[in-house]
């Protein structure tokens, strides 16, 4: 079948790897882009957890904490120049506002009262495109709370209080003292920032990406050529080190790498003066998931294609 230099473009931001490459994987999985990337993988040529840096949205992230609770927010624009500005800004820190006490959900905030006007989130913004002359949206907004304890907040890039380019919300639930909760958990939202897990524990992992791994795994053990107990015992240790890397609680603490998360946890119970369970956790990076035009690379990909 034929390949596009879109399909092309599309793997190699999924997985880093080279044009040609990606044409050749596209090629042999009949430009089926799931299976493409599993045969990059089983190549040695990509992680599927790799993706490109190139991002389409510019814009802040915001967050605002009350008693409890937290929420993180994300605000688009064209440009940097216009996260920049300082109308921009109040624009994103009023979103915020506006997410904390109307619950997180992001069309119950786009449809609420703006602060200070009778206009919602929606037609502020909208009415601000012709004020600061670049287009702009309210993308997303989460919402994290706890009965007792605390949820933390930390913004990455800080470009101002509470806003930049990537945020993190992290609950932990505990009757103790609730400033040392807040202290602890605000070191686990940076590590949240600085290493991105799948999910809070090894059960919260989606299924079908635990039966992918194992089948990656699998297929890599079977080339060694060893037989197949000793390839059950490999991938079994490749799956539990495929969980210390992905689920918060198992991988290394950034602060202190030479314990887990979840061991981290039980030392600041000692801190906290009760015990203390981390509920939840969000993280919001500016642009993640949206892809930028870039005229020169789709020019350099179709180059490829017709080769």
């Amino acid at each position: 079948m034929s390949i596009t230099a879109a399909q092309v473009k599309e793997l190699r931001e999924l997985t880093g790897a080279g044009m040609m490459d990606c044409k050749t994987a596209l090629s042999e999985t009949n430009g089926n882009m799931e299976e493409a990337v599993d045969w990059l993988r089983k190549k040695g040529i990509s992680k599927a957890d790799k993706k490109s840096d190139r991002t389409a949205a510019e814009g802040l992230i915001g967050v605002d904490a009350g008693v409890r609770e937290a929420v993180v927010v994300e605000v688009n624009s064209e440009t940097d120049f216009v996260a920049r500005n300082d109308a921009f800004q109040q624009i994103v820190s009023n979103v915020a506002k506006v997410a904390l006490a109307f619950g997180g959900e992001t069309e119950t905030v786009a449809g609420s009262k703006y602060p200070g006007s009778d206009k919602s989130v929606t037609e502020v913004i909208k009415d601000a495109v012709g004020t600061i002359g670049e287009n702009m949206s309210f993308r997303r907004s989460a919402k994290l709370s706890v009965g007792q304890g605390a949820v933390a907040t930390y913004v990455h890039n800080a470009v101002a209080d509470g806003l930049g380019k990537l945020g993190v919300l992290v609950a932990i639930e505990t009757a103790g003292d609730e400033h040392a909760a807040n202290a602890f958990a605000r070191q686990v939202a940076m590590h949240v920032a600085a290493t991105n897990p799948l999910a809070l524990k090894a059960e919260d992992v989606d299924a079908s990406a635990v039966e992918r791994e194992k089948a990656i795994f699998s297929d890599q053990a079977r080339q060694s050529g060893k037989p197949e107990n000793i390839i059950e015992k490999m991938v079994e240790g490749r799956m539990r080190k495929f969980y210390e890397e992905v689920v918060l609680l198992k991988q290394a603490f950034v602060i202190n790498p030479d314990v887990t998360v979840e061991q981290a946890l039980k030392d600041a119970e000692k801190q906290i003066g009760a015990p203390a369970k981390i509920t939840g956790y969000i993280r919001f990076a500016l642009g993640e998931g949206i892809e930028k035009e870039a005229s020169d690379f789709a020019a350099e990909v179709a180059a490829t294609v017709k080769k």
